[in-house]
């Protein structure tokens, strides 16, 4: 057998599950879960719709998720590519998965929960950074929670410097969008590019 087609295969291959791996999951955030969210600059964004799949990288300063109460939480969906992805396929399957990191700490948080997308102009009032509002933010109701251990980040040493790469030695994001669409001039686009991330930040 090379191809596994069947949930008995599967676990027969991978065995018992270790039973902190069940108990550690929870229907709401506790205290320790809601501490890691508060502290953290930076989370991926899970969602399916009829377009397909997405995930989508989020951040800003720690704190900018906002825990209402230990069932919700508040997005802001900061100035973007104006793709919409995510929020495209909210509105078709509401339920999205978070994967929380703090920096320097390998345990990771993941969130799964029903999103909807709010426009209350008191409410993106309160996530204004420098005067500049959200055009939207994102209400996770929260059905799932429970911290990932450290095995994924330890083995990619994702937070040692020794394992930081050279962004020199990493394709810019011009190459990159040439490669895809010929008719982009990818050095001029690199060169526009930190002026136009800094005018258009929040």
């Amino acid at each position: 057998m090379d191809l596994v087609t069947t949930v008995d295969q599967l676990e027969s291959l991978y065995g018992e599950v270790a039973p902190p791996s069940r108990s550690k999951e929870t229907d709401h955030l506790t205290a320790e879960y809601r501490a890691i969210i508060e502290l953290s600059p930076f989370f991926t964004l899970a969602s399916s719709g009829p377009g397909g799949l997405d995930c989508s990288p989020r951040g800003d300063r720690p704190g900018f998720v906002a825990v209402r109460d230990d069932r919700t939480l508040m997005i802001p969906d900061r100035r973007g590519n104006n793709r919409i992805d995510t929020l495209r396929n909210i509105l078709d399957d509401p339920r999205v998965a978070l994967l929380f990191f703090v920096p320097g700490v390998d345990e990771t948080l993941r969130v799964n929960g029903a999103s909807s997308i709010r426009v209350d102009p008191d409410l993106l009032a309160e996530f204004s950074v420098d005067g500049k509002a959200p055009r939207s933010v994102i209400r996770v109701d929260v059905a799932a929670v429970y911290f990932q251990c450290s095995r994924a980040l330890l083995r990619s040493h994702l937070w040692s410097a020794d394992a930081q790469v050279e962004r020199a030695s990493v394709p810019s994001c011009g190459q990159m969008l040439s490669a895809a669409d010929g008719s982009v001039d990818g050095a001029a686009y690199d060169e526009a590019l930190p002026d136009r991330l800094r005018s258009t930040f929040y």
